[in-house]
């Protein structure tokens, strides 16, 4: 790679960073890639390729499951219901929600709700997030069917 080259990926990188802790700080807003693109001076197409070849996943991706994750927190410790949850964390649909936090935990919010609430109860927080992180990608296992 030549020096020019090497100069204006590193430059890409340090945007692309840029990028992910506004995703990770604004997760809540209404961002989407043209926002998140233009905020950095680039097309969507552009960062949406540079993001997705650094992070391996798309803006887009990264930010559901930034919405996901904190929607499991809500989920857990809070007394809000699944649409509030939905729209806390910034999500306009309630069935794109329930979809994507279904791809990413394995069950809907609301199973997640009533299973979280018995099996993470006590447990301190920054524990159970840990061990109650969604998986990307798709990678979810189904939930095992509940015994009579």
């Amino acid at each position: 790679m030549s020096r020019a080259a090497s100069a204006q990926h590193l430059r890409d990188l340090a945007l692309l960073r840029r990028v992910r802790d506004r995703i990770d700080r604004e997760y809540a807003q209404p961002l989407d890639v043209e926002a998140l693109a233009r905020g950095v001076n680039m097309s969507a197409g552009h960062l949406s390729r540079l993001f997705r070849r650094a992070y391996g996943e798309s803006p887009y991706s990264y930010l559901m499951t930034r919405r996901i994750e904190r929607a499991m927190a809500l989920l857990r410790f809070g007394d809000m219901s699944v649409t509030e949850v939905c729209f806390a964390v910034g999500c306009q649909s309630l069935g794109t929600f329930s979809t994507r936090f279904t791809e990413l935990v394995g069950m809907t919010p609301s199973q997640y709700k009533k299973q979280a609430q018995g099996e993470l109860a006590g447990m301190p927080p920054c524990i159970a997030k840990q061990v109650s992180r969604p998986i990307r990608n798709r990678e979810a296992r189904p939930a095992a069917p509940a015994l009579p």
